[in-house]
């Protein structure tokens, strides 16, 4: 019982990235995320700074039960299904799918959520932290 946790743990860790500053910002605009939605590189790079610090494998548990998934902290209630608390998984996707270094299906959520009618502020975190904010430290020194 023992060494099979280990080894599942091992796998967990073996599938999670901290994204440095940079690196997110390249892949972000690799992904079409600058200007998609009107939304710009910088506003991307804050949001997932202030939700995640750009961890592929952080969950937030809130005070209404749902729980926020991945680097864009997408939630269960509205956008994924965890079979816990979904009721309308709009991304059509598993939440655990969220949870991985390959950001393809976070980025394409994330560009779901952002064509809902509230747009990048139904993140709290860019809400908190971004808006209206000077973001051009997000972008310096990543050459873009």
């Amino acid at each position: 019982m023992m060494k099979s946790l280990f080894f599942l743990l091992l796998v967990a860790v073996a599938n999670a990235k901290r994204f440095q500053r940079c690196e997110w910002a390249h892949k972000l605009k690799d992904s079409g995320m600058d200007g998609y939605r009107d939304v710009s590189l910088a506003d991307w790079v804050c949001l997932t700074k202030w939700e995640s610090g750009y961890d592929t494998m952080k969950t937030h548990h809130n005070n209404d039960g749902s729980t926020d998934f991945g680097i864009f902290q997408i939630n269960n209630r509205w956008w994924c299904n965890d079979k816990i608390m979904s009721f309308r998984n709009g991304c059509q996707i598993n939440c655990k799918d969220l949870l991985s270094d390959d950001v393809t299906v976070a980025i394409n959520c994330a560009k779901r959520v952002v064509t809902d009618p509230q747009g990048i502020a139904a993140w709290y975190g860019w809400r908190n932290h971004c808006q209206g904010r000077d973001l051009t430290p997000y972008l310096d020194g990543c050459g873009l």
